[in-house]
């Protein structure tokens, strides 16, 4: 008879969008994670009501009701699913407590994550960020592009539903650009990156979608596509709905364009361009959702990663 490791137990700060969908999703989805806790501000939220219907411990007192709870020295893991301002106030009254935290806000006291990158990379971390939808979608394309040949310049464009874009969301749109943009260096391998965030009023309301551009010196276009296509099976792995709308895209960058300057390349170069489109798994919101459905997959991903860790050792 085989004995089952019990799960990792873990809190979720923030009962909107965002944080419902990773409860959903750690509820049905995940063999080594079990939701010990759903935390908010406003007790009438449906995602402390969905927590209560699954038998979840709850409280609208903010972390500093977590602290107060039962379940709270069983707690791991604290997903924070709010605002980076907020975060920075979580961030210091959990991590001296011994919690471990993964951030989905764009605050980035801690290293980036984007699992098919750099899963691996910081398992001894207390605090992990997920950067951003943006830079979930868009990171490993560059990398993927960075991997064939030296990215000079990298600059995303992430549309997304205004239906889908919550409080949170549009209280951080300067963090959001600032946060892409240095995920797209420091991750994505580009020397110089660019993040622009659209939210789309559109009815019915489209799904999210993605424009990569990557400027660079030389490339090997079958080599580009081959590593671009390997990623995209990688991330499709968790998120299911990513996919690329049309074939890679390249263009010659004569030296003297003004994105030849933009990039610094004197001899000219190529801009290589990437379509995406990401479709939501519909766990919480319909499925044109996309930005939040591949920001808590890539949460839960990597708090699961970080769980089998702490678990080995």
């Amino acid at each position: 008879m085989t004995t089952r490791t019990p799960r990792t137990k873990v809190a979720i700060i923030g009962s909107g969008n965002i944080g419902t969908d990773l409860m959903i999703k750690v509820i049905r989805g995940s063999e080594t994670l079990e939701v010990a806790a759903m935390i908010g501000i406003d007790p009438e939220s449906d995602g402390l009501a969905r927590a209560r219907r699954f038998g979840v411990a709850t409280s609208a007192a903010g972390v500093e009701g977590l602290v107060k709870l039962d379940e709270f020295d069983d707690i791991a893991f604290v997903f924070d699913a709010t605002s980076a301002r907020a975060h920075r106030h979580h961030h210091d009254t959990l991590v001296p407590l011994g919690k471990r935290m993964v951030d989905l806000t764009p605050a980035a006291i801690g290293p980036y994550v984007v699992p098919p990158v750099n899963l691996g990379a910081h398992l001894d971390s207390v605090n992990v960020n997920m950067v951003t939808c943006g830079g979930q979608a868009t990171v490993p394309m560059v990398a993927a592009v960075s991997a064939v040949t030296p990215v000079a310049y990298a600059e995303i464009v992430a549309s997304i539903s205004s239906r889908s874009a919550g409080p949170g969301t549009r209280a951080n749109i300067d963090e959001f650009t600032e946060t892409t943009a240095r995920a797209l260096e420091e991750l994505g391998g580009a020397r110089r990156g660019k993040a622009i965030i659209v939210l789309n009023p559109a009815e019915p309301p489209l799904i999210m979608r993605d424009t990569v551009h990557c400027l660079v010196p030389d490339c090997d276009p079958e080599q580009v596509k081959a590593s671009v296509h390997g990623m995209v099976e990688r991330v499709r792995e968790y998120v299911p709905g990513y996919r690329l709308k049309q074939e890679v895209q390249f263009l010659p960058v004569p030296a003297g364009a003004p994105a030849a300057k933009l990039a610094g390349l004197a001899e000219g170069g190529w801009q290589i361009s990437v379509f995406l489109e990401v479709e939501g798994a519909a766990h919480y919101l319909p499925a044109y959702a996309g930005n939040l459905d591949i920001m808590t997959a890539a949460a839960l991903r990597t708090a699961e990663y970080l769980a089998a860790g702490r678990v080995a050792a």
